[in-house]
């Protein structure tokens, strides 16, 4: 390595660690200060780092790894019980946000090509911010969480054809037509039947012998092989290397080594992926800034109130109420950083005059800085708009509790119906044990009580509906979703007003124990270990008098 490319990576380090640092302790998240960081030192700011280019491309990896980690998260599972958000409130976002956003831009006396490619821009939000933040809020699980994920879903997959359209017009004329965009979806599907063909009689088999050895650093070695391989198989047949990186990921998904393979590729995918924010960050051209301040505030307004009024819009035609449908388009008022890689390879295809693209980018940029506060206090803002919508929607789900739980006495509290909570549910209805369940999610509340199970809407991290619940009065509660936040919000609710209630929680990761443990539960079960037995076996024969010896033989029984 040079001294130059040695000095440039020592001064990027320092200025990152140094900023994200301070970023962290004053709360905001560490996307904002990688773009600082490269705003700041890069050859537009302080001129301590010159080297773009070679940033700019180890910092692509990030983007593919980004990409394919989205992929491992699109279970046929997941996706089914999304459909209705997914392909209806993200398509409706991602489409109609681009449409508008191509007609103001053609009204302006843009060329179709560039005006096409702004709609793609402006229509994605940061699913790396509003999935971290929403989750450290423990409000993913929550009505308006969900469809935000739902939205963020789609904008993922809208991604690869506006990168594709992107590529195809780099070089040539800016004029599009419909078979350039019907040209670009068919190599998409060829290269989605390509890949997923040779996943299905390589990928497992490869996995499973790798496997065998229990080796760390060869799983990992294969990991990176394989999102690799991909990519670099779209990218010879004229697609994008984010193309195949997703879909590896998404053939990866249905498979036993899927969370594995997220757990090893974690720490190299956040490390690159910082990268690419600096690199973005370092493409702003601040001496521009002075000239466009009017154009970038006004465009800023116009990005932030025309994107939360559309998901507000479509959220509110999908049968949500006012508050729910208001948090969802606050949340996703903003850009992201797919919107990023579209506007940085528009740029560098000429698609974009300079002028254009350092607009857009300072745009993007302040409104990724807003993102956080608007995301962090949603609620509150809701709350001073529409008081009325929020305690109706309160008012409503307090009643439906109370009509489940109101009877109960010395009962089981089961926060969330997946899979262990049915469980859990149906051995405590077997024994003749007061219980009831509460899930955010509405088509297993739906299904639950479409069986003539006790199990309510509403979210378990709130203390007021808790109180609904009767936790006052319970004998215990159990903890069953795997959210690693959301099960710490409750604990602290609850130990906030009782210090003795029992509480059992379920943990796919061993490292939260500790972490549980601390925070008040009384019992914590690895899945690991076998959580669907585990956790009801425990807490009936501890809590509620019934001997364990007769849970084992029910749920045996009940194949739990």
């Amino acid at each position: 390595m040079e001294y130059s490319s040695l000095n440039d990576t020592l001064i990027m380090l320092a200025a990152t660690v140094f900023v994200v640092v301070f970023f962290l302790r004053i709360g905001l998240p560490p996307i904002l200060a990688y773009l600082v960081v490269g705003a700041s030192i890069g050859p537009y700011g302080l001129g301590l780092v010159y080297d773009v280019d070679q940033i700019r491309l180890l910092s692509e990896f990030g983007v593919v790894l980004l990409l394919f980690t989205i992929g491992l998260e699109f279970s046929i599972a997941i996706l089914s019980r999304m459909k209705s958000t997914l392909l209806g409130l993200g398509s409706a976002q991602v489409l109609l946000t681009a449409a508008v956003t191509t007609a103001l831009a053609l009204l302006a006396d843009r060329s179709p090509g560039s005006a096409l490619v702004l709609g793609g821009v402006v229509a994605m939000s940061s699913t790396a911010l509003v999935t971290k933040q929403l989750a450290d809020q423990a409000e993913l699980q929550t009505r308006h969480g969900r469809n935000s994920l739902g939205i963020l879903l789609f904008q993922d997959l809208m991604v690869v054809p506006f990168l594709i359209l992107v590529a195809m017009l780099s070089g040539t004329s800016v004029e599009i037509s419909t078979w350039t965009v019907v040209v670009a979806l068919g190599e998409g599907v060829f290269a989605l039947l390509l890949i997923f063909a040779i996943g299905r009689w390589v990928l497992r088999p490869l996995f499973r012998e790798v496997a065998r050895f229990h080796s760390a650093e060869l799983f990992t070695l294969t990991v990176l092989l394989v999102v690799l391989c991909s990519a670099w198989m779209t990218h010879q047949i004229g697609l994008t290397f984010a193309l195949g990186a997703f879909l590896a990921g998404v053939m990866l998904s249905e498979t036993e080594f899927r969370h594995q393979v997220e757990s090893e590729i974690r720490p190299f995918r956040d490390v690159l992926l910082g990268l690419f924010f600096i690199a973005v960050g370092m493409m702003l051209n601040i001496s521009l800034l002075p000239d466009l301040w009017g154009w970038v505030i006004g465009m800023l307004l116009l990005l932030i109130a025309g994107k939360l009024v559309l998901v507000a819009l479509f959220c509110r035609m999908a049968g949500w109420n006012g508050a729910v449908s208001l948090r969802t388009g606050i949340i996703l008022a903003h850009g992201g950083e797919f919107g990023f890689a579209i506007l940085i390879l528009a740029m560098e295809a000429g698609v974009l005059r300079p002028v254009e693209g350092q607009l857009m980018l300072a745009v993007m940029l302040l409104s990724l800085m807003l993102a956080p506060l608007l995301i962090r206090y949603n609620g509150q803002i809701v709350s001073l708009l529409l008081p009325e919508s929020v305690t109706k929607s309160r008012q409503q789900i307090r009643d439906g509790i109370l009509e489940t739980a109101g009877a109960l006495d010395r009962h089981v509290i089961v926060c969330g119906y997946g899979r262990v909570g049915q469980h859990s549910l149906d051995l405590l209805l077997s024994e003749g044990i007061a219980c009831m369940a509460i899930e955010l999610e509405p088509e297993l509340v739906t299904q639950g009580v479409s069986c003539g199970k006790p199990v309510s809407y509403g979210d378990a991290g709130s203390l007021e509906l808790l109180y609904a619940c009767g936790v006052s009065r319970a004998a215990a509660v159990v903890i069953s979703m795997i959210d690693f936040h959301t099960a710490m919000k409750i604990i602290c609710r609850i130990r906030s007003v009782d210090s003795e209630l029992p509480i059992i929680v379920r943990t796919r990761k061993e490292i939260h124990l500790y972490q549980f443990y601390q925070a008040g539960a009384t019992e914590v079960v690895a899945d690991t270990f076998g959580s669907d037995q585990m956790i009801t076996a425990g807490m009936i024969g501890k809590y509620t008098g019934v001997a364990e010896h007769e849970i084992a033989v029910v749920a045996n029984g009940a194949g739990i």
